[in-house]
């Protein structure tokens, strides 16, 4: 981590990020962040959306993990609705 920087808050809250620890933490215009206070501390959290291929990605592995799931139980495309209401507690 970098050297301490001093700060001030404006009369509307705002907080500049010395452009020093910017660059390190390569952040940009529009980014957001997590704000944690407490007495006298304040801790930001940068949050990260993930993008629309990393969350693509994510869709991807998690109906690969279905599918290899519900073959390893014998589960049938057919057989799909049927037990979304049986855990739904509808008779067909």
């Amino acid at each position: 981590m970098g050297e301490v920087e001093l700060t001030r808050m404006s009369s509307r809250g705002q907080i500049v990020i010395p452009q020093d620890i910017r660059e390190e933490m390569e952040l940009e215009e529009g980014e957001a962040f997590a704000v944690f206070g407490s007495k006298d501390s304040l801790l930001l959290k940068r949050i990260k959306t993930p993008s629309k291929e990393e969350m693509l990605k994510k869709f991807e592995e998690l109906v690969s993990k279905g599918q290899k799931k519900a073959k390893k139980l014998g589960i049938k495309e057919k057989d799909v609705s049927k037990l979304i209401h049986k855990g739904r507690g509808i008779k067909e």
